[in-house]
C-alpha cells in the first residue's frame, strides 16, 4: 500500500473476501480508499490487486500496514484465526487503530473481545452486516454497529462508504450482535416458511411459477420468499448464503435465549429444518435448498444453456 500521510484519509484493510468482503472491499476502492487485503485464497486477493487494490500474505502484515481493518469471516472461531492465530492481526495493529467486526456471533463473545482488543491499544466496533452480495457489491448494505466515540470517529466513513445505512446502537460492543441475533431469527424462519409455503404449493399441483407470481403480489410475501424462491425456480442453488449459514445462526439464537429461559419454539423448528438439510448433504448448498427436505416435491430443474 502506499505511504499517506494525511490523518484524515485513514487506511483500510479487508481480511475475508467471499461473497460480501469482496463487495466491501470494491466499495472501499470506489469511495477513493486505499484497500489491502488478506484472503486464505491467495488467487482471490491477487484478483482484487489487478484491480488496484494491495494483496498482503498474511492477516499481520496487512494489520501492521493499516488504520482500520474490517474482518469479513464467517464465524467466531475465524476472528479469533485472524486477530490471534499464528501471524494474526492482533499485535501487529498500532495503538489506535479500529479492528471492526463484522461476522455474526454470540453477543457475549463479542462484548469480550472489546476488552480484549483494548488491552492492547486497539479500538473495536461490533458491526454485523445485511444485505447481501448485491448491496455489499453496490455499497449498500445495513450495518448494525455499536462500539466507542473514538471507534467511530476513525471508522465512520468507511462505515458509510460501504452501508446504506449504519445504525449507531450504543456505546459499548455486543449490542449491534444483538440486533443481528434478531435479525437472523425472522431471515431464518422466514426462509424455512417461504420453503414450506412453496413446497406445499408444488407438491397441492400449483404450477411454481404461478404460485411465485401470487404471492410475491399477496399479503403472505417476505423479502425471503421473493429473493429465495426465486433461486427455487431457476433451480439454482449456488450458494449465496448456504444452509450451514443457518445452522449457524439459529444455533446462536437460541444460545442467546437460553440463559433468558426465553422460548423460541418457530427459531427452533427453523433451525432443525436447517439441520436436516445439512444432514441430508445439503450444507454447503444456498440456503434456499431447504425445501429439498419436503418429500415427494417435484421442484424446478435448472435451465439447460
Amino acid at each position: 500500500m502506499s505511504d499517506q500521510n494525511e490523518p484524515a484519509r485513514p487506511r483500510v484493510g479487508v481480511v475475508g473476501l467471499g461473497a460480501m468482503g469482496l463487495g466491501m472491499a470494491r466499495s472501499l476502492r470506489a469511495a477513493g480508499y486505499d484497500v489491502g487485503v488478506h484472503d486464505l485464497r491467495a488467487e482471490t486477493a491477487a484478483d482484487f490487486a489487478r484491480e488496484g487494490g494491495t494483496a498482503f500474505g498474511t492477516c499481520g502484515e496487512l494489520a501492521a500496514a493499516v488504520d482500520v481493518l474490517v474482518g469479513v469471516v464467517v464465524n467466531a472461531a475465524q476472528v479469533e484465526t485472524v486477530l490471534f492465530g499464528a501471524e494474526g492481526a492482533a499485535d501487529r495493529l498500532r495503538p489506535g487503530a479500529v479492528f471492526v467486526m463484522c461476522s455474526t456471533v454470540d453477543p457475549g463473545w463479542s462484548a469480550a473481545l472489546e476488552g480484549r482488543l483494548a488491552e492492547r491499544g486497539v479500538l473495536y466496533l461490533d458491526a454485523p452486516i445485511s444485505g447481501g452480495a448485491a448491496r455489499a457489491a453496490a455499497g449498500e448494505l445495513t450495518m448494525m454497529t455499536s462500539g466507542s466515540t473514538e471507534a467511530y470517529s476513525l471508522a465512520d466513513p468507511l462505515l458509510e462508504a460501504m452501508s446504506g445505512t449504519v445504525y449507531r446502537l450504543g456505546e459499548r460492543a455486543g449490542l449491534g450482535s444483538k440486533v443481528k441475533i434478531v435479525n437472523q431469527l425472522l431471515a431464518g424462519v422466514h426462509i424455512a416458511a417461504a420453503a414450506e409455503a412453496m413446497a406445499l404449493g408444488i407438491k397441492a399441483g400449483v404450477p411454481a411459477e404461478a404460485l411465485y407470481e401470487v404471492i410475491t403480489h399477496s399479503a403472505g410475501n417476505s423479502w425471503m420468499f421473493e429473493n429465495r424462491m426465486a433461486h427455487v425456480l431457476d433451480g439454482d442453488y449456488t450458494p449465496l448464503s448456504a444452509v450451514d449459514i443457518f445452522v449457524k445462526d439459529l444455533g446462536l439464537v437460541l444460545d442467546t435465549a437460553r440463559p433468558e429461559r426465553f422460548p423460541l419454539p418457530l427459531a427452533a423448528t427453523a433451525h432443525q429444518m436447517f439441520l436436516q438439510a445439512s444432514a441430508s448433504g445439503l450444507g454447503a448448498e444456498d440456503d434456499s435448498a431447504v425445501i429439498k427436505i419436503f418429500p415427494g416435491v417435484d421442484l424446478p430443474k435448472p435451465v439447460e444453456a
